[in-house]
């Protein structure tokens, strides 16, 4: 039975957002969108928001009440911050509701409840009263007038709390503020300019709107900026959605004063109380008022009686020349921006803009160029057209007298448009899926002749016996015909079949991996004394049989490498992945030295704290201070990445490190290799016995300053490598010519990766903090400094289906959408003249691995899709075809509910991931889906690897899903699917044209509906979860032990950091401006900043280069 919607008595305005530095938006998205369809006005400010951005924003926008999700932790200090900022802003009439699943216990939500939090939602309540009842709770508690008694506002027109009262009084009881209105009238400036934007929805007005206002502020120090926006309201239900904040990361500026407006009315572009509005602004002290309208199509003229200067924003896809004639505001506009410049068919659009112009003006006797028509791309930082724009609406401005500013300082950049995907190469996903067909259809008809080929050959034998010579005669031309329609490849192929099984029938098998010889035992040995081949090969005699199976599957190590990459595992290091991340450096470092105590190799993946993932500096601010080593370990500095991994030889042959970061990887992966660099440099001073002359040197340097250090023991197993030159660089210490040869050395041979996969981040994840230009540029800087310094055994970008899964995609989804962010980057990184084989091995994957059965095959298709493209496509060679990729086991699989069924789930993935030939592998804990996971589940987790790979006979075998009919079968209807995706994408432009009108994420959103729904009814079933419940119904498991940070280890960052930047506050400056330049110049911005990551802090270097590079800009 269906919730019934409460119906508000009063106009509801409501903010909602997730918390700072956590991306999981996904919650709020539905929750905002049920606020809005139960008649409320939404403004969505969207994932990773301070405190003080929603407190600011509330205020402003006059709300009844804010709604967060939380899950990242921190929320005890967050949800009681937002309170208190509230009350101290005389604004504690605005309710604060929250949820975050079961990341906030019960005991802290009565905690909350009695601190004054009107209500923190748990899943158990979303089980007991459904998500619409759980809404109704939220918008009765938020019911009450606002903006009904506005005398006092009248004193301090100044004050943003005040001027959002009186346009909450004017829009919500305008007979009783006819008083107030009259005064405000007689005080406001007439000659206050008013910048009117309109244009159709979906143009990029406020991604527009956000650059000018940034370049105001940039231009102007002292000046004041008001803005109005309005967005329509729902005829049905009256909610509304207020939108542009999300898109505005300039509106968090204390000089900017916001207010969204709904129409309140339908088939209009204004709100009734636009005028009111705007008098309310100019009675106060604002420089410039911007009033956006909702844009509802080509009549948008309304704007201009409320406007001093008119600005008509429209994309190139407009239709034919002859629609522009339709367009009321090419009549009237003072200034026209063709934004989303980079889009095909930009310069004939401009071209036609500006004519059509031209004879609406009647402008004549003046050059088409000089029209006031720009092509703009906002969506780029420091876009030149958008500058050009900024500029001439400056101009206007100050011609009309109306700018209390004498003139523009802007300088325009010459810079180049950074073009990621040239026009020419937009269809490259569709050339892949042509070439994989092309390449099927050539198997099937090689396969035929070659069955052929078998048949006649078995005639010529059977008729030979009967001695017809007329017969085998005539079957011989025929076969003649037959082998020579027989591609010769294929055909060596089959001569070298028997000698191929030989080999693997042999008790030794003999390779090359890098020109190295390698000696491998083909068989093991039962209990029952069976000898049990670690590779089987099919039993085929006929020809078109075993070419199928040799130029589809093959055996691992050889092309298409379905069935793996290498011939034979590696013996004595299986695929596990020790997986840490909590508290300081200190506590993971000990985790690690845990996990990995009794295994011979060290594969060590890490996970960081939401701080350190969003580039920020661990600080006292309680909405940063809460989430400080939660949830992950706070890194922040180079000497925080030497003790996290201190212990562990990061250059040793079985050691390998795996950082899950995004947003600000390039800057982790620059302390990460500093600090490998300086542990060889301290393995060289003690070798030379140089180590008193070192500390002497490093005593010297601190005489008169606080020396980094390793809070607490070691741990068992840590010999203290890597620790010696805490504070100071090898190249501080060691002459310049060894420095350079250690790291030089260092890059060439250390292992690991670095997740760095922006496409997914903006598709799924949301832990991008640059522009997206700006961090595919980063990127390939960073895949550059690779090539150039022959980091060959480091993957540069682990592309990443794994969060595209978790954000609620079905495997076919997750793969399609992975593999074709891998083509994007390799068809960026071909753009700027790399080759193909000097970065393709430095590319990897990362999947999920679910119960479903498509998760069987999505290695296999995965390398099989890979491997035909970059041979066929792309020419590469065959290191470059060999796609490696990690598994993780499903987060989204473990529930909260029957806890300890999780590891039944988890084993079952792990043992797809493992007959699928993964090449490394975390298995979850049972207990994340409460909490971080403890030492005994982490353990239990490892060990479901171990008895897989150590104790079950199948695992024995290296190739157990070959041969399966049900696995061939799987492997071709993915690939299939995969490949309709990839056409699907391509129609769309690719994966930047189809990311820009967010179908990636829309998909996702549907396909995480689906079975969101199916799990609701109980359709799909899920033990413990929706059927086989327990005599109690199966409730949400509340966690016996909840692994958070202490108090110790987050004073304990914010001293490094503090440190820090007082021990090198003379040099980082001047390694900051070096970065910041390098970005200005278009130089490889990564070389710079292995130097600079030396020196300053990770919220050091990410501030100084959004201010080059550009921030994030979030979207609906």
């Amino acid at each position: 039975m269906l919730e019934k919607v409460y119906k508000p008595k009063n106009k509801i305005r409501i903010v909602t957002a997730a918390s700072l530095f956590d991306g999981h938006d996904a919650a709020i998205n539905i929750m905002r969108r049920i606020i809005q369809s139960t008649g409320c006005e939404v403004i969505h400010l969207g994932h990773d928001r301070s405190v003080e951005e929603v407190v600011n924003c509330a205020i402003q926008e006059d709300v009844n009440a804010i709604a967060m999700t939380s899950y990242q932790g921190g929320h005890m200090e967050y949800l009681k911050y937002m309170y208190d900022l509230l009350k101290q802003k005389n604004a504690s009439h605005i309710k604060i509701f929250a949820g975050g699943g079961g990341t906030i216990l019960p005991k802290e939500i009565e905690d909350l409840h009695n601190y004054g939090i009107a209500r923190v939602y748990h899943p158990d309540d979303g089980r007991k009263m459904g998500l619409q009842g759980m809404i109704n709770d939220l918008v009765k508690k938020s019911d009450f007038p606002i903006g009904k008694n506005v005398k006092s506002c009248i004193s301090d027109l100044e004050s943003f709390q005040n001027i959002s009262r009186l346009i909450s009084g004017v829009e919500n009881f305008s007979s009783l503020c006819k008083k107030e209105l009259i005064l405000i009238k007689k005080v406001m400036r007439p000659n206050v300019p008013v910048l009117g934007i309109t244009g159709t929805g979906g143009a990029g007005k406020s991604s527009l709107i956000d650059e000018l206002i940034r370049r105001f502020l940039n231009d102007f120090d002292n000046i004041k900026i008001g803005i109005i926006c309005v967005d329509p309201s729902k005829r049905k239900s009256g909610g509304a959605l207020l939108g542009d904040r999300i898109r505005m990361n300039s509106a968090s500026d204390s000089r900017i004063y916001m207010r969204s407006l709904a129409t309140r009315q339908s088939n209009l572009a204004l709100s009734a109380h636009v005028s009111d509005a705007i008098s309310i602004l100019k009675a106060s002290t604002f420089d410039l008022i911007i009033l956006e309208t909702s844009g509802i199509g080509q009549s948008d003229t309304e704007i201009l009686d409320h406007s001093d200067l008119s600005l008509y924003v429209m994309t190139p896809e407009y239709g034919a020349a002859t629609q522009l004639e339709k367009i009321d505001m090419l009549d009237f506009a003072d200034v026209i921006a063709i934004n989303k410049f980079d889009r095909r068919g930009a310069l004939d659009a401009i071209r036609d803009v500006k004519k059509q112009y031209q004879r609406n003006n009647k402008l004549f006797d003046k050059n088409v160029e000089e029209m006031p028509v720009f092509g703009t791309t906002a969506s780029q930082f420091n876009d030149p057209g958008t500058s050009s724009l900024f500029k001439d609406i400056v101009n206007r401005l100050i011609n009309k007298k109306l700018f209390r500013f004498s003139k523009s300082n802007l300088k325009i950049p010459l810079n180049e448009k950074i073009c990621i995907i040239p026009q020419n190469r937009i269809r490259y996903l569709s050339e892949i899926s042509e070439e994989n067909r092309k390449y099927n259809k050539w198997v099937e008809k090689q396969q035929k002749i070659a069955s052929s080929i078998y048949n006649l050959k078995s005639s010529i034998n059977f008729f030979d016996k009967k001695n017809d010579k007329d017969v085998i005669n005539k079957i011989k031309l025929r076969l003649n015909k037959m082998e020579a329609e027989l591609d010769s490849e294929n055909n060596n192929l089959l001569k070298n079949w028997n000698s191929l099984s030989k080999d693997y029938s042999e008790p030794i098998y003999e390779f090359k991996v890098r020109n190295k010889k390698l000696r491998i035992k083909t068989f093991t040995e039962s209990l029952s004394r069976l000898k049990i081949p670690k590779i089987c090969l099919p039993k085929y005699k006929d020809y078109g049989d075993i070419l199928k199976w040799l130029l589809q599957e093959n055996v691992p190590g050889q092309f298409p490498y379905t069935s793996g990459i290498f011939p034979f595992k590696r013996e004595g290091e299986d695929p596990t992945r020790m997986f840490a991340g909590e508290g300081g450096p200190e506590r993971t470092n000990k985790r690690f030295h845990y996990l990995s105590s009794e295994m011979p190799a060290k594969r060590l993946s890490t996970a960081f704290d939401s701080v350190t993932l969003y580039g920020n500096d661990p600080g006292y601010r309680p909405d940063i201070y809460g989430k400080i080593g939660n949830a992950g370990v706070s890194v922040c500095c180079l000497d925080d990445a030497k003790k996290l991994y201190s212990g562990f030889n990061l250059v040793d042959s079985l050691t390998s490190v795996s950082m899950t970061i995004n947003g600000p990887a390039p800057i982790i992966l620059a302390f990460f290799l500093n600090a490998a660099i300086d542990q060889q440099c301290e393995l060289y001073i003690k070798k030379h016995g140089l180590t008193n002359h070192v500390n002497k040197k490093i005593n010297k340097i601190y005489k008169d300053k606080k020396r980094p250090k390793y809070y607490g023991e070691l741990p068992s197993g840590n010999d203290g490598l890597g620790l010696m030159l805490l504070g100071v660089s090898g190249d501080d210490v060691l002459e310049k010519n060894i420095y350079n040869a250690i790291k030089k050395k260092t890059l060439s041979i250390v292992r690991g990766t670095v997740q760095a996969d922006i496409l997914k981040e903006d598709q799924a994840q949301n832990t991008c903090i640059f522009s997206t230009e700006f961090s595919l540029k980063f990127m390939g800087d960073v895949q550059d400094y690779f090539i150039s310094n022959k980091i060959q055994n480091f993957y540069s970008v682990s592309i990443s289906g794994y969060h595209i899964a978790e954000a609620g995609a079905n495997p076919i989804t997750q793969l399609a959408f992975t593999l074709a962010n891998g083509f994007t980057y390799i068809e960026y990184y071909l753009s700027r003249g790399m080759k193909i084989d000097d970065f393709a091995p430095n590319l990897s994957f990362f999947f999920s691995n679910g119960i479903d059965p498509e998760y069987a095959v999505i290695g296999r298709v995965a390398r099989r899709i890979w491997s035909k493209a970059l041979k066929y496509k792309y020419g590469a060679n065959k290191r470059s075809q060999m796609l490696k990729y990690h598994i993780q086991t499903s987060g989204r699989s473990l529930h909260a509910q029957e806890i300890d069924f999780n590891d039944i789930r988890t084993t079952l993935q792990a043992l797809y991931a493992i007959y699928d030939n993964c090449n490394s592998l975390h298995t979850n804990a049972y207990d994340e889906a409460i909490t971080t996971p403890t030492e005994d589940s982490v353990r239990r987790a490892v060990a479901i690897q171990l008895i897989i790979n150590k104790e079950l006979g199948l695992s024995k075998n290296e190739n157990p899903n070959q041969g399966s009919f049900i696995i061939e079968e799987l492997t071709y209807l993915v690939e299939i699917e995969v490949l309709k995706e990839f056409d699907r994408i391509n129609e769309r432009g690719g994966v930047l044209g189809a990311m820009e009108t967010m179908y990636q994420r829309s998909k996702i959103q549907e396909e995480s509906l689906y079975y969101e729904g199916l799990k609701h009814t109980g359709e799909f079933p899920i033990i413990g979860v929706n059927t086989f419940l327990n005599s109690k119904g199966s409730p949400t498991i509340i966690p016996e032990e909840v692994i958070r940070s202490t108090k110790k280890e987050k004073e304990n960052q914010i001293s490094t950091v503090k440190n820090l930047k007082t021990n090198f506050s003379n040099k980082s400056e001047e390694q900051l401006k070096k970065l910041t330049n390098s970005v200005l110049d278009n130089k490889n911005v990564f070389k710079v900043l292995m130097e600079t990551s030396k020196y300053c802090s990770l919220g050091q270097i990410s501030n100084s280069l959004f201010m080059v590079g550009g921030k994030y800009r979030r979207s609906m």
